[in-house]
């Protein structure tokens, strides 16, 4: 329904690429609105991101409009009735509204119909299924707006027919709870949450790494997977005993240092003790790569303890890198009984804002020059002359160079 109710800030919906996107789709008997994700991030005042666009246009004549206008469209769910227009190098998602005919996971067999209401009915929560026309006025048919208001997290419908149609919306709760929620989660949607969860076998790693990597970094995640923990959910999702203190411990350093939530550096306070869990969680959420390697480097986390001397930790950061020391610090910090206001603790994790580790200035001509041969014998003397001189704390004057130079002749010469 339409209750009279107007964003109050239109200014991100009526300029710029958007409102030109939404002048093509919203004339000549057809309608075209915002809808999901965008607006309730207005209605919540938070950043307005990916923008969402809903039409009574058939794809088709969706994608002769943009492209008429000069556009690029781009058919990535057609059969389903989306495709993403970009205009100025701004990429939008528009779907023809639709009902679901029949559901069978997270396959479904699509009408394409005029029915804003029944569009809105077939959404999973319902903040996400507010819509809005180009001159910022909201519909809402399912009690979005009241919940917004007091930022409740709530299934459209019956939760278990709305779980049972994709069960990724069990973790798209307690995401949206963690992000946009307040108080304890809503009993129904988490009774059925609980009661669907031997549904997430079903779904895909990629799918629960998303959702998961997303959930990590929200406002209120420690609540929330608190709440996953008690229900037998997270467990699930980690194959392995969480360790919520720790995770919140993290949140608490990164705050207190001023820096971006992290979700693979609290994914590893979360779950990372040894190495065997860092190989499990590669495994079970399809990490990236680059994010398998950096919870790999995490399970010597125990090494690190602030000192008086500075040498050790400068040893590290040189060896680690700063992205690993300050990961590998702050776990062990997270995991010691000192507080965010710790200053050993914070003199060791902002070392690699103070000093830059330098290259090791000793090449393979400086031990050529002493008679050394391309080779093995090339390698061991470099080695361990770099050993000697991080030992050294990396001194840079020449005498002291030349003494570590000489050293390592002596200590990797093979006996006569």
């Amino acid at each position: 329904m339409n209750g009279g109710a107007h964003l109050a800030d239109t200014g991100w919906l009526n300029a710029g690429p958007l409102a030109r996107l939404i002048a093509l789709l919203d004339r000549d008997g057809e309608e075209a609105r915002v809808v999901g994700g965008a607006v309730r991030n207005a209605l919540m005042q938070l950043p307005v991101g990916e923008v969402d666009v809903a039409t009574t246009a058939l794809p088709q004549e969706v994608v002769r409009r943009v492209e008429a206008a000069g556009h690029k469209a781009v058919p990535t769910g057609i059969e389903h009735g989306t495709i993403t227009a970009v205009i100025d190098h701004h990429a939008f998602e528009v779907t023809t509204l639709r009902e679901d005919v029949e559901t069978f996971g997270r396959k479904a067999r699509v009408a394409f119909g005029r029915d804003w209401k029944a569009d809105a009915e077939r959404r999973d929560f319902t903040i996400n299924a507010v819509s809005a026309a180009r001159d910022g006025t909201l519909f809402d048919y399912v009690g979005g707006l009241a919940d917004i208001a007091t930022h409740r997290v709530r299934f459209i419908g019956e939760p278990e027919r709305r779980i049972e149609e994709d069960y990724l919306r069990i973790l798209r709760f307690f995401r949206f709870q963690a992000h946009f929620g307040a108080g304890v989660p809503d009993a129904a949607g988490l009774l059925a949450c609980i009661r669907a969860r031997a549904g997430l076998e079903m779904l895909s790693h990629e799918r629960v790494r998303v959702e998961l990597l997303k959930l990590l970094i929200a406002p209120r995640a420690t609540p929330t997977l608190a709440v996953m923990t008690e229900s037998g959910i997270l467990d699930m999702v980690l194959g392995g005993v969480p360790l919520i203190a720790s995770f919140e411990n993290m949140v608490k350093l990164e705050a207190a240092l001023g820096l971006e939530p992290d979700a693979v550096r609290r994914l590893a306070a979360l779950s990372v003790w040894v190495a065997e869990d860092a190989e499990r969680l590669g495994e079970r959420l399809r990490l990236a790569n680059a994010e398998s390697a950096r919870l790999g480097a995490l399970d010597t986390w125990w090494r690190f303890a602030p000192g008086s001397d500075q040498q050790p930790a400068r040893a590290l950061l040189y060896r680690l890198g700063p992205q690993s020391f300050l990961d590998r610090a702050l776990i062990a910090w997270a995991r010691s009984p000192s507080g965010a206001a710790n200053a050993a603790w914070r003199d060791l994790a902002g070392l690699p804002q103070r000093w830059t580790a330098p290259a090791f200035p000793l090449k393979a001509k400086d031990f050529a020059q002493r008679g050394v041969a391309a080779g093995p014998a090339m390698g061991a003397a470099l080695r361990a002359a770099e050993a000697a001189w991080i030992a050294a704390d990396f001194p840079t004057d020449r005498a002291t160079l030349d003494a570590i130079a000489e050293g390592a002749l002596r200590e990797t010469a093979v006996p006569g």
